[in-house]
């Protein structure tokens, strides 16, 4: 158990009709996501979990869905409900819970559009999902979106698509999710996102997924003549960036996966996350988590209890309200 954590990393759902649970349900069976019954996502429990495990303060998010068949607008439209919900929880528990609101990235005017329809939501943060219909983080039309950012300098939490097809007869949160994070963060960096806006804050949930194990290539092979580098980057500036990168610990407690985080952004750049409150990730997976955390042999004697309270300093608006 934690004592006064802060979680980054934590989803909600908004409430729907039983016949749209199951058909979520059956959505996610179809893409052999096995879940036994339909998942309904409920504050009360999550509060109480909250408790038990001893975390303080949690940043909500929900993952926009854009497969199955929704047009875009109607992924925009239910982007914005959601983002309305998850700041109708934060209003009914202010000192518990935060918002990061999502972000549609199809194009800028979208992201920008609903960015300042969230304003009047005191926002936390911000979500992006990489890909989302398609376009990864360096797409070059989202610059005006990065500016943006961090103009506002309110943190970013780059989440993988959690709702992306199974692959090899096996859910996309088990392994796909992972090797999508490590693309999205290489698209950012041969863009230079980081390069551009130095003061942006961003969090690659999932401990960075694949990238921090293969970011090595980049040094090696990733300024070699045969490798598109529009901006002309050297080893240097792509190593660069990926030290400013921050990482979360959700569904990666183990040393396995801590480790090559560790060594690529050091770990003053790891923060809690547990990715509860969703289907793949129940309430022992986060006990589980906490606790490889607590024993970990990558990390230094404290480094569990900072990495578990680094949250109150990257997101200080909501420090402020947290009940500690």
């Amino acid at each position: 158990m934690a004592t006064g954590w802060f979680d980054i990393h934590s989803h909600f759902s908004p409430p729907g009709t039983a016949e749209q649970a199951r058909a979520v349900w059956q959505a996610m069976r179809d893409e052999f996501f096995l879940m036994p019954e339909p998942y309904v996502w409920s504050a009360d429990r999550q509060l109480q979990h909250m408790d038990a495990t001893g975390v303080a303060m949690q940043l909500l998010s929900q993952v926009p869905r854009v497969h199955g068949g929704p047009s875009l607008t109607r992924v925009h439209e239910a982007i914005t409900a959601s983002n309305r919900y998850g700041a109708s929880q934060v209003a009914a528990h202010p000192d518990r819970f935060g918002l990061l609101a999502a972000l549609p990235t199809d194009s800028a005017e979208s992201a920008l559009a609903e960015m300042h329809r969230t304003d009047a939501l005191d926002t936390d943060g911000y979500l992006l999902v990489a890909p989302f219909a398609g376009v990864h983080l360096g797409a070059s039309f989202l610059e005006p979106l990065w500016a943006e950012l961090e103009r506002r300098g309110k943190p970013v939490i780059v989440h993988p698509d959690a709702h992306a097809p199974g692959a090899q007869g096996r859910p996309s949160p088990l392994v796909e999710v992972a090797f999508d994070t490590a693309r999205s963060a290489i698209d950012m960096l041969y863009a230079g996102v980081l390069l551009k806006h130095p003061s942006l804050t961003v969090v690659l949930t999932h401990a960075g997924g694949a990238f921090p194990a293969v970011s090595g290539r980049l040094g090696l092979l990733g300024t070699e003549q045969w490798v598109p580098n529009p901006l002309g980057l050297s080893s240097e500036d792509l190593a660069e960036q990926a030290k400013r990168l921050y990482v979360d610990t959700a569904a990666s407690s183990a040393d396995s996966l801590l480790g090559p985080a560790v060594h690529v952004v050091g770990e003053d750049h790891v923060v809690y996350g547990s990715d509860g409150g969703t289907p793949c990730t129940s309430e022992a997976n986060v006990e589980t988590v906490i606790a490889e955390l607590q024993k970990s042999s990558v990390l230094s004697s404290m480094g569990a209890e900072a990495i578990g309270r680094r949250g109150f300093s990257l997101f200080p608006e909501a420090a402020r309200r947290a009940a500690v």
